[in-house]
């Protein structure tokens, strides 16, 4: 579905969660997984998390500009905030940023479609 036939609500509601998500990834890389170690802290997770919280920051930013690109921003978007959750879910004991990651993707699919269409 194009972001232009989105309502100005459905616009709305993504930004607030896309901006949840954010908030939630990067805090739970900078707090749980530090303070946790172990598989919390490897390479590839913590970059993954960063990731979804940057994608998420700059997909609301983009929506709340009106930028063309918006739709784009989603699909990629779409498809770090499905990969963080995997990883959250796979490590366990994540299930808050897991579900802020699903939600937002299932948000973003809405706004831009999935990245795999």
């Amino acid at each position: 579905m194009a972001l232009s036939m989105n309502t100005s609500q459905n616009i709305d509601s993504c930004i607030d969660v896309c901006n949840s998500c954010h908030q939630i990834c990067l805090q739970t890389a900078m707090t749980y997984c530090l303070e946790s170690g172990g598989e919390h802290v490897e390479p590839e997770h913590l970059r993954l998390m960063m990731s979804c919280a940057e994608i998420c920051q700059t997909a609301s930013n983009f929506m709340l500009s009106g930028s063309r690109f918006s739709e784009q921003i989603c699909r990629v978007c779409t498809e770090i905030c499905d990969a963080c959750a995997e990883s959250c879910e796979k490590i366990g004991d994540m299930e808050e940023c897991a579900s802020a990651c699903r939600d937002c993707a299932e948000s973003c699919r809405n706004m831009g479609g999935d990245a795999t269409s």
